[in-house]
């Protein structure tokens, strides 16, 4: 497909991370974008800012005539827009260029040199860092990012058309559309396995995945891949040391193949983010980039919105939100609060994502939020899915082991944290709860 040959491109599901990310760069290229969200958004706000025609009502007579042309119009869709979608299985019908996020992706990697950075945690993190260290570098790359970054206030880092940085989404298998030259694979945790069945097939499709990879293949050490290898105090490749806190901040060496860099500083609280940071390093050298300008890059690096974002920071009181919802992402995140503030009682707020994602890791969650002092849970935030049987937040709540636990409502959630007298609030999960970290924000300010 030649891109360039086409001049509308219509998003059906236009709000999502990863497809407004698309949305801004096709916009940012002259083309005329269009979509449909069905909820209005921080995001969905600021494609209108961008002149993008938004509209929240699933109706085929809401699309311009323009997006109806056969032969001028793509239409990009995500795999969360439901099967029964009117305007999907409107375009399916009339014959127009639907394509999956992914297949977009791919057709941009085919035709740039692309980093890709795949993994069931921390690529978001660590692409964004890369995205971020190549800029600085003045690569004149394009990142596209599946979170909000802190420094570019955007899940878009634009540069040119030559060089690309991706998230390579494993859900749907989507990141076998891609052509990396250089890409990572983080972690290979079970999830999705609604989608592969079990965790073999999962590992086979990381395999497959790195197989891909073109030029140079870097893997967390210890992952049962053939490459090169990251990781931290460990015979790896890519390793980091003498690992300090200073500040807040994290100061530790890293020795490469072939050099070793001094007191590399790092603004993010968490081991996991030391970790991803050498993954990002590992990898922007690989490309050729050198570690003092890579050092200097993770110097300026200020993180990702929603990922231990700071909402309020005083002695007396911290709200962090966060998008962890996995069981592994959780035990990072509670690590990493506990590590910051060792002698403060810790609130944990999770709103489960997917009732197959509790249901299959129920025993692994209940570990890894019974890492919190207090707990309040709410209710199971569907995204495409329909309730399962027996499968609730109740149910999952019965299984951790905290003394101070309780279900809440999104109506009762504040009166409920303000009741838990807890120092440090910590706000987690992928649904719709960042929606409510600001409110719940809002008032804690003004109250205290």
């Amino acid at each position: 497909m030649n891109l360039n040959n086409i001049h509308n491109i219509y998003f059906v599901g236009i709000g999502g991370i990863g497809m407004s990310s698309l949305a801004f760069y096709f916009k940012s290229n002259g083309k005329n974008v269009a979509g449909y969200d069905k909820t209005p958004s921080e995001i969905t706000n600021s494609l209108q800012e961008k002149g993008i025609d938004v509209h929240f009502e699933d109706s085929v007579n809401l699309i311009s005539e323009t997006f109806k042309d056969i032969y001028n119009t793509l239409v990009i869709y995500t795999p969360a827009i439901p099967k029964n979608h009117t305007e999907l299985n409107y375009f399916f019908d009339a014959n127009l260029n639907v394509l999956k996020r992914s297949e977009i992706l791919g057709e941009i990697t085919k035709n740039t040199f692309c980093l890709a950075v795949a993994g069931t945690h921390g690529k978001t993190t660590t692409s964004t860092m890369l995205g971020h260290i190549l800029h600085q570098a003045g690569t004149n790359a394009t990142a596209f990012l599946g979170g909000i970054s802190e420094n570019y206030n955007s899940n878009l880092i634009l540069g040119g058309s030559e060089v690309s940085v991706v998230e390579a989404d494993e859900f749907d298998r989507s990141f076998l559309r891609l052509s990396p030259n250089i890409a990572c694979i983080t972690s290979m945790d079970a999830d999705h396995l609604d989608i592969y069945g079990d965790a073999s097939e999962i590992e086979k499709s990381f395999k497959d995945f790195g197989n891909k990879v073109s030029n140079t293949l870097i893997v967390k050490k210890g992952l049962p891949i053939n490459a090169l290898t990251y990781g931290i105090e460990e015979d790896a490749d890519y390793n980091a040391s003498n690992i300090k806190i200073e500040n807040g901040a994290y100061i530790f060496d890293v020795k490469t193949p072939t050099d070793t860099i001094k007191a590399v500083k790092l603004n993010l609280p968490g081991k996991h983010n030391v970790l991803n940071a050498v993954a990002a390093l590992a990898m922007a050298n690989c490309y050729g980039i050198s570690l003092p300008v890579i050092a200097k890059a993770l110097l300026s690096f200020k993180g990702i919105k929603r990922r231990f974002s700071y909402k309020i920071k005083t002695e007396n009181l911290v709200l962090i939100d966060d998008y962890a919802h996995h069981p592994t992402e959780i035990t990072a995140v509670a690590s990493a609060v506990r590590e910051m503030y060792p002698s403060q009682k810790i609130l944990g707020v999770f709103q489960p994502h997917l009732f197959s994602r509790t249901r299959d890791f129920a025993d692994d969650f209940a570990k890894s939020l019974a890492l919190f002092d207090t707990l309040i849970l709410l209710d199971i935030y569907p995204a495409r899915e329909l309730p399962m049987e027996g499968i609730t937040s109740a149910w999952l709540l019965n299984k951790v082991e905290v003394n101070n636990k309780q279900l809440s409502s999104k109506e009762n959630l504040y009166k409920n944290i303000v009741e838990s007298k807890a120092d440090v609030i910590v706000m987690i999960g992928a649904g719709d709860i960042g929606e409510l970290v600001n409110e719940i924000k809002n008032k804690l300010t003004s109250e205290n």
